[in-house]
């Protein structure tokens, strides 16, 4: 018998979503480093970050039932992403430090690491290390990483749901088989 269901697995696995933990976990880091006050921009950025990689592990299960909801919740996640990757370029205009150009050699050489690295253990241990102005400059790299590699992941599934159909289509054929049509 024709299984239909894609369970989603352990998602620790994804680098998409450990890279999402980086996210969530220098966020916290960075937050705490950089503000000397209470503000709106510290819950707006934690629940941002949070937002990115909780909603990547709910759009990925829910996808066992509903392309639609996984590709919803993944774009909320994107969203999220962006709405991040702005409070932290908002950072450094507001207290007047460099954002560093994407020709950058500090911006190329961070882009490396990001592509190559995604332990949030070490990643957040690097970036305790750096200044606030680095660790921006750092995570608006890695944002932008994240941001495209979550438009690769719609696309892919934009293509197999075109391919393969949804859910629907995956029962109806599962029963047919089952009968012998």
């Amino acid at each position: 018998m024709s299984s239909f269901l894609k369970l989603a697995g352990d998602l620790s696995d994804w680098n998409v979503y450990r890279k999402a933990v980086i996210i969530c976990d220098v966020t916290e880091l960075f937050i705490r480093r950089a503000f000397r006050e209470s503000t709106r921009t510290i819950d707006q950025m934690r629940q941002a970050a949070r937002s990115c990689k909780q909603n990547i592990v709910e759009g990925v299960s829910d996808g066992t039932v509903s392309v639609e909801m996984c590709l919803k919740l993944l774009g909320v996640a994107r969203g999220s992403a962006r709405e991040l990757l702005e409070d932290y370029g908002d950072f450094l205009r507001q207290n007047g430090l460099e954002t560093w150009s994407s020709g950058d050699s500090r911006t190329t050489t961070t882009r490396k690491y990001c592509i190559e690295n995604d332990d949030p253990i070490d990643f957040v241990a690097k970036c305790r290390e750096r200044s606030d102005e680095t660790v921006a400059n750092i995570m608006i790299t890695q944002i932008r990483q994240i941001d495209a590699m979550l438009a690769a992941v719609m696309k892919r599934i934009e293509a197999d749901f075109i391919s393969e159909g949804g859910i629907r289509e995956a029962m109806n054929a599962a029963r047919r088989q089952s009968r012998g049509y």
